[in-house]
């Protein structure tokens, strides 16, 4: 397994291995077990030792077709690889993670995922803001185009359905 620098990760690391599946922003398995230091088999065995503390909001597990539709977007080879489903990690999954997992590692690696979280929802807030002004300025706009808008209707309804010939016409002799 690769190594990371034991300095905190840099956000954008963090950010690439953020993924929407089932409308909700998660990190799987394999991507916390890299950025944590350990195998996945031991994150995932601590994570069904203490199961009581990952309801659904906080954990799930990909169905077959998520995991296929996934390895075709990331790019991972089906040969060899995991038995067994990825496991997807709310924010507050992460959060809980650091208490399973219980490393200063861990501990490191989880401060800097929730910094990541807290900066992608506010640009995603800054995202939305901008969104509603643009919905606005299409009311307002729509309303002041709405002459063309009739305009062009009437001369669709005005077309008595011939077309004029195009190219040049000659004459035969």
């Amino acid at each position: 397994m690769p190594e990371i620098s034991q300095s905190l990760v840099p956000l954008e690391l963090i950010e690439s291995r953020i993924y929407l599946i089932r409308g909700k922003k998660v990190m799987l398995d394999f991507n916390l077990a890299f950025l944590y230091g350990v195998e996945v088999r031991y994150l995932k065995r601590s994570v069904k030792r203490n199961f009581d503390r990952f309801p659904d909001d906080f954990m799930f597990i990909l169905s077959k077709k998520e995991d296929d539709n996934l390895r075709c977007q990331i790019g991972t080879s089906s040969w060899g690889g995991t038995r067994y489903l990825p496991m997807a990690f709310t924010e507050q999954g992460v959060a809980m993670l650091s208490s399973v997992l219980n490393s200063k590692r861990a501990i490191m690696v989880n401060i800097q995922i929730m910094r990541t979280f807290t900066k992608l929802r506010e640009m995603i807030a800054s995202h939305e803001d901008l969104r509603m002004k643009l919905e606005v300025l299409e009311k307002r706009y729509d309303e002041q185009f709405s002459i063309v808008f009739d305009a062009l209707r009437k001369m669709i309804e005005d077309d008595d359905g011939t077309k004029p010939l195009i190219g040049f016409k000659t004459e035969e002799i």
